[in-house]
């Protein structure tokens, strides 16, 4: 049996805190290109409970893994999830505000290695956790791009605003159009009669690390033979020809998915809007190579699925979750139906979202 907060520390929690994992419908591999993404929350979510440690020390406890850490004020953890909470801690301590030793109990309902963002939902809710208990002064954008920070610095990972801004601005009926750039963002309504569609492919995105690095810095050479601060900057698609082939192709796939994206911040039908998805799989297949088999296995059972309007891979690719957009309330049989023919196919995949106990 899993112990609470009390359990652990023979204390009540002081705080308790959340923050929902994320999934992207379009603009894939755009926020390190300075471009435009249009994610949403899950229904899964990251619970924190803190309250003030009997000692010298941080404890932290995640009940997921069921793995303690605990922390001199002045020591940082080198692996595993104590870097995402102690670096919301420093860097809330590099602002010049105190924090005492914390007890900190950590649950959550997010698959990790899915690509639905278990560690920015971490993050955001230590960093809401934190807000409350010390009534700090930090708006939702600030507590995004701290979290983000905490990812680069603490974690290791140098990482887009994306996810760290979903997960601490977005809600349920929306889908949040965000500019990378400027943070600019704006909630717009999940297409009427829709609702959201994601499975976990069964692949294990063994690549996603170094494939997203080299298309990283496929971007910035592409960007650089342009004469562009980032991909975002590419207005004139002639200016492709320039390019070798495979530059080409990476900098068409940035131009395009923006495209999609702002085309959908217009307000589309839900049938409309898949189309977009379609395409935006198409273009992460053929022109950023980011998808796999199994993947596009499971793309294309669903894109051929009555009542699915639109399907596509989501997050970094080579293997992770799919994401659909589909007709309201026909998830739970959609899936059922997909997942079915996908196991014909030698695969293994499951439902994400809607959670099963939903």
């Amino acid at each position: 049996m899993t112990p609470t907060f009390q359990d652990l520390f023979h204390q009540a929690p002081a705080i308790e805190a959340q923050a929902p994992g994320r999934v992207n419908l379009l603009g894939e591999h755009t926020d390190y290109n300075d471009g435009f993404v249009l994610p949403t929350v899950i229904p899964q979510t990251t619970t924190v409970q803190l309250g003030p440690s009997d000692d010298s020390q941080h404890h932290f406890y995640s009940a997921s893994l069921n793995e303690s850490v605990n922390l001199s004020p002045t020591t940082n953890p080198s692996e595993g999830f104590g870097r995402y909470v102690i670096g919301c801690l420093r860097l809330i301590e590099q602002r010049g505000i105190q924090i005492p030793p914390l007890n900190i109990w950590i649950a959550s309902s997010i698959p990790i290695g899915a690509g639905l963002s278990s560690s920015a939902a971490l993050e955001i809710a230590v960093l809401r956790g934190l807000r409350s208990l010390l009534a700090l002064d930090f708006n939702d954008v600030d507590l995004a791009q701290i979290a983000q920070q905490a990812e680069h610095q603490y974690a290791g990972v140098k990482c887009g605003i994306m996810d760290q801004m979903a997960v601490s601005l977005a809600d349920a009926q929306h889908l949040l159009f965000l500019d990378t750039r400027t943070l600019q963002h704006q909630r717009i309504p999940i297409p009427t009669g829709a609702e959201i569609l994601v499975l976990d492919s069964g692949i294990s995105r063994a690549l996603a690390g170094s494939g997203y690095n080299q298309r990283r810095s496929e971007c910035e050479a592409a960007s650089q033979r342009l004469g562009l601060t980032a991909l975002r900057d590419l207005t004139n698609p002639a200016q492709l020809d320039s390019l070798p082939p495979l530059l080409q192709r990476r900098a068409r796939h940035g131009f395009t998915e923006n495209q999609r994206v702002l085309v959908a911040k217009r307000g589309l039908s839900a049938v409309e809007f898949g189309q977009l998805m379609n395409a935006s799989h198409t273009s992460l297949r053929d022109d950023y190579e980011v998808s796999v088999a199994g993947l596009d296995c499971l793309v294309d059972l669903l894109q051929h699925t009555p009542g699915v309007f639109g399907a596509r891979l989501t997050g970094a690719g080579f293997g992770g979750a799919c994401v659909a957009l589909v007709a309201a309330g026909e998830a739970q049989a959609i899936a059922t139906s997909v997942l079915n023919q996908y196991e014909q196919q030698g695969f293994q995949g499951q439902l994400l979202v809607p959670p099963t106990s939903a």
